[in-house]
């Protein structure tokens, strides 16, 4: 079974982009049912035992929508919530480098981010990615879609754009809270481990994996 992982910050830290009351709900519940919904359909199927990018990319493979869904979805919300931090950074090293080979600068990239994740329409997510050369993209994808799905992609940082994740506090206005989010909660020192990782310096980063079921659970 997997279990829902904890924020690695408080539920406040992120305010007033997100707030301490968006925050839980998004995480506590909308994540929450996403984890308890997976563990659902995992049970019977014996795939309890498999990573979580594993059960991802099967199900969309043999598409198993609604475990797709939700297993997408888990994955999806543990990364964004590594993807933000509560201490306003910018990018160094390779990866602004990258930036400034593809877009110019850090407000070139803001400039595309943005316009991706306002161009979406309905609910998804936009990302920033490294092929396999180290050129960047940004891309958005629809509803549980993600980079898992891009064969030779690895996601750097991810940005929700589900109304559940913005509505909160910021209603209908997705462009100001894409461009708070970008400029306050982007977390560049995950998104420069992850582009190390495309690189093929270090793991990049994946899912805690399934806990073992207990022993009397096991011999029931």
């Amino acid at each position: 079974m997997f279990a829902l992982p904890d924020l690695p910050y408080r539920y406040d830290s992120l305010a007033p982009i997100i707030s301490e009351r968006a925050l839980h709900i998004h995480h506590d519940k909308h994540h929450g049912a996403y984890v308890t919904a997976l563990n659902t359909l995992l049970e019977p199927m014996g795939h309890t035992s498999k990573p979580l990018e594993d059960v991802v990319i099967e199900s969309s493979r043999f598409e198993d929508r609604k475990l797709f869904n939700n297993a997408a979805q888990a994955w999806n919300h543990a990364f964004f919530w590594m993807a933000m931090s509560p201490t306003p950074q910018r990018p160094g090293g390779n990866l602004a480098a990258a930036i400034d080979a593809g877009f110019q600068n850090l407000a070139g990239l803001k400039l595309a981010f943005v316009q991706a994740g306002v161009g979406h329409f309905g609910s998804g997510w936009v990302w920033l990615a490294a092929d396999q050369i180290g050129a960047l993209r940004v891309l958005s994808t629809h509803d549980a879609s993600d980079t898992l799905g891009h064969a030779g992609l690895t996601p750097l940082l991810v940005c929700d754009l589900w109304e559940h994740a913005y509505y909160l506090d910021h209603q209908n206005d997705r462009k100001g809270f894409l461009e708070a989010w970008f400029d306050t909660l982007a977390n560049w020192d995950f998104a420069g481990a992850q582009y190390a990782a495309a690189e093929g310096r270090g793991p990049a980063w994946r899912h805690a994996p399934p806990m073992s079921a207990p022993a009397a659970s096991r011999a029931a």
